[in-house]
């Protein structure tokens, strides 16, 4: 498939997505963010993709909605059935909204944010997996300043990562703060030399592809995301159920063997 406004590769297990409009700092229009949703679920549907990772072209990572475009955004465009269509419909209604397709994606999704995630460019990196940053990200929820509120879920999501304390001051204040500060938060899992970053989140990308089971990991991440919604007693029934079906796969007979013959794991994803 052709994309305008986005890079897709493929390489072995890891399908790489590029936001690329780097003279607008990777800022989201409308046909992105059509082009983003396609390309991840592009990559769910690959047999050989078992890891993805989200990036931006040039400086920043994503600079948020495109001004221009917002400017002239009629309020009622933020209903539009383009976004509300279903993801999965097994999943409950919470992950039926307009980023549900990073959490519905059985594949981990790596965030490689590689200079400035701001607004909705900081909203994605959230709803990804696993989030490194380059140490010269910088990182601002910018609402406020646009006279615009806690968009798509980030009141929710970012006290869940940072602690009710954090998400407030980044709310309320929309100041920037450095990729230090963010890892200090844990809003990043890590920082690396920029000159690094690819690298570092190739290497995170390869061992989920090939040292840990891809059925196990697409289990556990559903479990991460139903968790916030359950009591520990439901959380423990769906892993009881769950345990039962892993203990039947491929996955859990090659895990033992490999661990037995000492030999590096082939996983099916069966």
């Amino acid at each position: 498939m052709t994309y305008e406004q986005l890079l897709y590769t493929v390489d072995g297990p890891l399908a790489t997505i590029t936001l690329n409009r780097p003279e607008r700092m990777n800022a989201l229009t409308k046909v992105l963010e059509a082009e983003l949703r396609t390309a991840i679920e592009q990559a769910g549907r690959d047999v050989e993709v078992r890891a993805i990772v989200l990036t931006g072209a040039g400086r920043a990572f994503c600079a948020g909605m495109d001004m221009e475009e917002l400017e002239v955004l009629p309020p009622e465009d933020i209903q539009a059935e383009q976004w509300m269509r279903p993801y999965d419909m097994n999943r409950r209604a919470d992950y039926q909204t307009r980023y549900s397709y990073f959490p519905a994606a059985s594949k981990p999704i790596i965030s490689a944010i590689n200079g400035a995630a701001a607004g909705l460019g900081l909203v994605m990196a959230l709803y990804s997996d696993f989030r490194i940053a380059s140490e010269k990200a910088v990182v601002a929820t910018a609402f406020a300043k646009r006279g615009l509120i806690a968009e798509h879920g980030i009141a929710w999501m970012l006290p869940r990562i940072v602690g009710h304390t954090h998400a407030t001051d980044l709310l309320l204040t929309s100041r920037k703060i450095d990729a230090q500060e963010a890892l200090g938060m844990g809003l990043v899992n890590r920082v690396v030399p920029a000159d690094e970053l690819m690298a570092t989140v190739q290497a995170l990308a390869h061992s989920l592809s090939t040292e840990v089971s891809p059925r196990s990991v697409g289990v556990m991440k559903r479990q991460l995301w139903e968790a916030p919604y359950q009591s520990l007693g439901e959380a423990i029934t769906l892993a009881n159920a769950e345990m039962v079906e892993s203990l039947r796969s491929e996955d859990f007979a090659e895990g033992v063997a490999h661990f037995v013959e000492r030999r590096p794991a082939q996983f099916s994803g069966r």
